[in-house]
């Protein structure tokens, strides 16, 4: 069974996982035009989820504010071995969640093009493809995407 922590980016866990995920996403965009890098400083962020099943740490996220209605959903991951076994699924409706708590009306995210497996997964939770919100304006191969919360 998955259970979810609740935390901020200083967790030992979340950073391991984001060490993996920084690992994944330059495998994936290793010379192209694509910056999934521009955007993803997190520090000092108390909304952050890490996954666990029987203690070991195996997905995460987290969500920072951009406006008083908004968040962006940002630094999802689940370790390769765990993933098509609904990880993920708990983890954005933890974070959707959350953001509820805080009484946020809108959430968005980016993605990227080498990503069609992010895409498909969110659009099964109800996000749509939008114009690209800054910094990711003009970027090529990036992806925006939100919902109503």
């Amino acid at each position: 069974m998955v259970k979810i922590k609740r935390t901020n980016s200083d967790d030992k866990d979340f950073q391991t996982l984001i060490y993996e995920l920084d690992d994944d996403l330059q495998g994936r965009y290793n010379g192209g035009n694509y910056h999934y890098d521009i955007n993803i400083n997190i520090d000092h962020l108390d909304t952050v989820v890490v996954a666990e099943i029987n203690e070991v740490s195996i997905g995460c996220g987290c969500f920072k504010e951009i406006d008083k209605d908004t968040v962006e959903i940002k630094r999802m991951y689940v370790n390769p071995h765990y993933r098509y076994y609904g990880v993920a699924s708990t983890v954005v409706d933890e974070l959707e969640k959350w953001a509820k708590e805080r009484n946020y009306k809108q959430a968005v995210l980016e993605t990227g093009e080498q990503q069609p497996e992010a895409i498909k997964f969110f659009e099964k939770h109800g996000f749509r493809i939008i114009e690209n919100f800054e910094p990711y304006v003009g970027l090529e191969g990036s992806i925006c995407m939100g919902k109503h919360l």
